[in-house]
């Protein structure tokens, strides 16, 4: 991060984690201090990223290199059209979901080539990463509990199978540990216990912008 670009910040972790829930409030905190924000989701976020969403999501079954491909078409879209302009403007961007989803899901889930991947990354991206990712740790039962609780019946993804969302945890815990600005962060708790940690790391990492406040 240079001059008066503004903060790219990611949530991430496995399906039931938080991230969704965790990106409001921190929406919320991000008003109270007047600090000018954009909440972004993946896939999603623009006209044709929504409508790659509902592909993605509840559309029917598709080759892995596909699925990646329209990610990553949605992703550009994101970029060029919210996320490069808002963090020009000095914004913080939060996104839910970025780059660390593409090489666990599509990557480790979906067994691609992650060399390619990550190349295929690189090219939607031009290069762009986030300031910090925050990886949203919960053991995967409970984060099916959640995810149980918080909606009704399960999109194409979710349907995957057991091995493809083992693989998936076990991405984020290496991708966690070797990626350069990610952090780990207990997602267990409630909501506000979990607030309270997010906020915490962010007022770590950029003190300027978040004036020290945790809570």
């Amino acid at each position: 991060m240079s001059g008066d670009r503004g903060i790219f910040i990611v949530l991430e972790g496995i399906e039931g984690s938080g991230k969704t829930t965790q990106a409001a409030l921190l929406g919320e905190w991000l008003e109270q201090l007047g600090v000018p924000y954009r909440l972004t989701r993946e896939p999603g976020g623009t006209e044709l990223g929504e409508a790659v969403r509902q592909l993605l999501l509840h559309g029917g079954s598709m080759p892995g290199v596909t699925e990646l491909l329209l990610m990553l078409a949605a992703r550009s879209a994101l970029l060029a059209e919210v996320v490069r302009p808002a963090l020009a403007a000095g914004e913080v961007v939060v996104a839910d979901r970025y780059s660390l989803s593409t090489l666990a899901y599509q990557g480790y889930g979906r067994e691609l080539d992650l060399a390619q991947v990550r190349r295929a990354i690189a090219r939607a991206t031009g290069g762009l990463t986030p300031d910090l990712t925050l990886v949203l740790e919960i053991p995967r039962p409970g984060g099916e509990a959640r995810r149980v609780a918080g909606r009704r019946g399960e999109d194409r993804i979710e349907r995957a199978g057991g091995a493809f969302h083992e693989r998936v945890v076990e991405a984020y815990h290496l991708l966690a540990d070797t990626e350069p600005q990610t952090v780990r962060l207990d997602g267990c708790g409630e909501p506000a216990s979990v607030q309270a940690r997010i906020r915490a790391a962010l007022s770590r990492h950029f003190p300027e912008t978040f004036t020290g406040k945790a809570g």
